[in-house]
């Protein structure tokens, strides 16, 4: 099987089989780990998938995040039979492995940027299962103070989140 569709084809599996956004990190360590490939093939794969449309990418402060299109997923479907059953096996005993960590690192995330009033817009989201569950955006006057936010987020969103419902559900207030 040539290298480069070989590689397409492991990227485009493992963003078929997950529920949530897959970074550059976790899907260049999978293939790296396991010695498939060199950093550059994976992002010439990554590149020629783009192009095609078969994923798409997204940027949340310093992280890009892959997710699979309609379009990728067909493509899969004609082609994923020519995936090694031992590969599909790596995949999935990665996902199993790394699962809880991988799904925080898409699903609990916060961002910012400079809006029209001269302050920073903050945006915190948790989402589960490509739905969102929270989606949070204060504005706050400083740079710093926006980055403080987006970096207590993921260890705070869970208590942000519990709060929100608690009071938003107390019937004594």
């Amino acid at each position: 099987m040539e290298g480069l569709f070989l590689y397409k084809l492991i990227i485009l599996y493992m963003l078929d089989r997950i529920d949530y956004t897959l970074t550059n990190s976790q899907l260049s360590d999978f293939i790296l780990d396991k010695g498939y490939t060199n950093l550059f093939n994976i992002h010439e794969s990554i590149s020629e998938l783009i192009d095609s449309g078969f994923i798409q990418r997204s940027s949340i402060r310093d992280t890009v995040h892959y997710q699979i299109t309609d379009q990728g997923e067909e493509a899969l479907s004609y082609f994923e039979n020519r995936l090694p059953n031992s590969i599909k096996q790596d995949i999935m005993e990665y996902f199993d492995a790394q699962k809880i960590k991988m799904k925080n690192e898409s699903e609990i995330y916060a961002d910012y940027y400079f809006n029209e009033h001269n302050e920073y817009t903050v945006e915190c989201v948790i989402k589960e299962r490509k739905e969102t569950l929270v989606d949070i955006k204060l504005s706050v006057p400083t740079k710093s103070q926006a980055i403080m936010i987006c970096d207590n987020w993921r260890e705070r969103s869970g208590n942000v989140y519990s709060f929100l419902i608690n009071e938003l559900w107390n019937q004594n207030n």
